[in-house]
């Protein structure tokens, strides 16, 4: 409750207040100070005179601008107010918690009545010392305004579970420990004060006098003062006007105060009104809970920039002393560098942390503050607050949501350093900034799984400024086995087709650069559907007679769809679009080395012919030109194969693999791009970088099956005519990312055939080997 105490203070005197009284505009202010701060008003100056006389402009219009007669059932009872700079004869001081007060122009009149029965000046201006809105008295004075008695209640209650031991009330330097309290005095006495203020004799003797503890039980019991009007204080207050918001006494209704207004019971009034406030405290506390779990973020931001600073500093000490004795000079500098960079990061998240504590301190205190409201049994002197306090507690709640609650820092000390410098560049070596990208952040809420397919998505982190030119999707095969690349592109997001049915599947993410690759975000689960079919589990591994149709997508996807055209197995349909192609996107399968894939457009020379959903190719030229599919491998055994659907003049097409950036107006093997077979009706050749090997019997005509096996597991490449292999392995030892691709002119036309299995004779002698 330490955080309420604020709320508990007078913002004039400093203290707690003593008597409160509500001003209009529904701050508090003790009796005593709100009349220190009263300010007279010349006799001209009042509103009667003002509107009598018409006259103009004075020195005292910065009171036209607010003063509200209290007679006026219309008026608010405030206005806006700036202060009193203008008026020279009342300077502005301030009390003891920086509030702006404003004394009396003169002082006022000595007198023998209590502060509240006093009479105040005629005309006397009051100024709420919080808001500075100002308002004229009516004859009333401070009468006029509404004692809170809930305020004195909460106070009582709050010094109570301060004082550990009661002190005594009559020590004038520092109080000793309370022996006993007078409940007809209402006064703890230690034993020297009551021997000497409380005799026992005369008409003292008669007063009870019990223990310390017993005597604050009995305050705490006794009976709350009734509530009592402000107009009749005799009268106790029984209903409730909604258009003035304040509680009336029977005898303001006879009166007819109120007679076109909206009056309601007080109890129903109290009781929707605490309700309110409590729905209101709901939101706040929720707030404040964000709050906390905020601090404890930006607290940890501070451990991890120190964890950051040193992990940055022991790898720029050990690049410098790699270097010669002119590093070592410049080695001090660039420590400097990261250190400033270290406590501007600190400062700006350690400021944060103040404000944010701060800001929540004054939230748990209003929340402490409007729960001991509710406790208040006092329906009355609960109305006359509770609007007020409904109001700051959306206030605060407001504030809390205008991005509050946002690291204003990252952890990341964005800077490398570069060490290729020549030794005579030493001098002008510096920092640069990091250019490798953040790590991306996977949307929880927007990954999802149906059946066997698994949708992803990914964004890069909110305050990363390096940019990401693509990412790498990686999968692992659903046993817990190593992770294996899906997807290589710009998208953010990919939907991955054909997986296992019931299966546990780990993804993650990671985004790269011209300048490098960042760390893997964190692993997402995936659980794939149950497979309600179980034959299929049984179903052998098949061959397929002829190609399936392959799955369409636009160019610009990003999804990879494992097409699962037979039982519990997956197959690939991808379709990049050229630029990823160019990012040397590589393609593995998760769960069957069987790939689907077409020609190229986009690459093709632009003689060649497509037709078939881009999976039959011929040539308008009498010369050679080459095509590409469109999937690149790096990894894995693949097969595919060619049929011949027209074969005339016995040309001599070429087929094989081929670097993405192959010449494409010779034949395929001419460059060292390539490597290829090229064949014709009696006889066939490899041919790589224009070098012409294996002679091999045996031609192709006119429907011809010619089969191509990339095995990049061994590196080797292999090819078939017919089901037979056409001489020794091709080619060995080659590494990298390769792409399907053939020569041809006008005289040849080919259809591709995909997602086929490795041949039964190269399996059994792999296996074998």
């Amino acid at each position: 409750m330490e955080e309420m105490e604020e709320e508990l203070k007078c913002p004039v005197c400093g203290s707690f207040y003593r008597e409160p009284i509500i001003l209009p505009c529904s701050h508090n202010i003790c009796q005593a100070c709100a009349r220190n701060i009263l300010v007279q008003t010349p006799e001209s100056e009042s509103p009667q005179s003002r509107r009598a006389s018409g006259s103009g402009v004075s020195d005292y219009d910065y009171l036209d601008l607010d003063k509200m007669s209290l007679y006026s059932e219309a008026d608010s009872g405030y206005g806006s107010y700036g202060g009193f700079a203008s008026a020279p004869t009342t300077p502005c001081q301030k009390s003891p918690n920086g509030v702006r007060v404003f004394p009396p122009a003169m002082p006022p009149p000595a007198t023998h009545l209590s502060p509240a029965l006093a009479p105040v000046p005629r005309n006397s201006c009051i100024t709420c010392p919080q808001c500075h809105r100002s308002l004229i008295l009516d004859d009333r004075g401070l009468r006029g305004f509404p004692k809170n008695r809930v305020l004195e209640g909460v106070i009582d209650r709050y010094q109570q579970s301060k004082a550990a031991a009661l002190k005594c009330q009559l020590c004038e330097k520092a109080p000793k420990e309370a022996t006993v309290m007078c409940e007809q005095c209402d006064v703890f006495y230690c034993d020297p004060c009551r021997l000497r203020c409380h005799p026992p004799r005369g008409p003292l003797a008669k007063h009870r006098l019990v223990p310390p503890a017993q005597g604050r039980v009995s305050r705490r019991l006794s009976p709350r003062k009734v509530s009592t009007c402000t107009d009749h204080e005799l009268e106790n207050h029984s209903m409730y006007c909604v258009q003035c918001k304040m509680p009336v006494c029977y005898q303001c209704l006879e009166e007819g105060k109120h007679s076109s207004h909206e009056v309601k019971a007080l109890g129903a009034m109290w009781k929707l009104h605490k309700s309110q406030l409590s729905q209101a405290l709901n939101g706040l506390s929720d707030r404040a809970k964000e709050a906390k779990e905020f601090l404890v973020q930006l607290r940890n931001m501070v451990q991890q920039i120190q964890e950051n600073s040193v992990e940055f500093e022991a790898c720029l000490v050990a690049q410098c002393d790699a270097l010669i004795d002119a590093l070592n000079r410049r080695k001090a500098q660039l420590l400097a560098r990261v250190n400033k960079e270290h406590e501007h990061k600190l400062k700006v998240v350690r400021d944060q942390i103040s404000h944010c504590t701060v800001k929540l301190r004054q939230t748990t205190g209003l929340m402490e503050y409007c729960l001991e409201v509710i406790k208040e049994n006092d329906p009355s002197g609960f109305l006359q607050i509770s609007d007020a306090l409904i109001r700051r507690v959306h206030l605060t709640e407001d504030q809390w949501g205008k991005g509050t609650l946002t690291p204003r820092m990252t952890t990341d000390f964005d800077l490398s350093l570069d060490n290729s410098p020549l030794l005579q560049s030493i001098h002008q070596l510096d920092f640069v900034q990091m250019k490798i990208p953040a790590t991306p952040i996977l949307q929880l809420e927007e990954c999802c799984t149906h059946n066997n397919s698994a949708t992803l998505s990914w964004k890069q982190p909110p305050l990363s400024t390096v940019p990401a030119e693509g990412y790498i999707l990686e999968l692992d095969d659903g046993n817990g086995g190593q992770f294996r690349e899906v997807y290589v592109g710009k998208e953010t997001m990919c939907t991955v087709d054909g997986l296992h049915f019931n299966s546990t599947y780990n993804a993650r993410i990671k985004a790269f650069n011209k300048t490098g690759v960042s760390q893997y975000s964190k692993t997402l689960v995936l659980q794939t559907s149950e497979d309600t079919d179980s034959e299929e589990q049984t179903v052998p591994f098949p061959v397929p007679s002829e190609r399936l149709p392959l799955r369409r997508m636009s160019p610009f996807s990003s999804t990879l769809n494992l097409q699962p055209s037979f039982p519990r197995r997956s197959y690939f349909d991808f379709r990049p679009s050229p630029h990823q192609l160019s990012l040397h996107s590589s393609l593995q399968s998760l769960n069957a080395p069987v790939a689907w894939f077409a020609f190229d457009p986009g690459s093709a020379h632009s003689d060649i012919i497509f037709s078939n959903d881009n999976l039959t190719v011929t040539c308008s030229s009498y010369d050679d030109r080459v095509v590409l599919g469109k999937t690149g491998f790096s990894k894995g055994v693949h097969y595919w194969e060619l049929t011949v659907d027209r074969y005339d003049n016995h040309p001599d097409p070429a087929f094989g693999v081929a670097r993405i950036d192959v010449m494409k107006d010779v034949m395929l093997g001419k460059d060292d791009k390539a490597w290829a077979m090229y064949v014709d009706n009696n006889r066939s050749w490899f041919m790589h970088n224009n070098s012409h090997t294996n002679r091999t019997e045996g031609g192709i005509t006119k429907g011809a099956t010619i089969g191509v096996l990339l095995d990049l597991n061994r590196k080797t490449l292999t090819f078939f005519i017919n089901d037979e292999q056409q001489g020794p392995i091709a080619f060995e030892n080659v590494e990298g990312l390769f792409f399907p691709a053939v020569s041809l002119n006008r005289n040849v036309q080919v259809t591709l055939h995909t997602g086929l299995p490795v041949p039964d004779c190269y399996s059994s002698r792999a296996s074998i080997a």
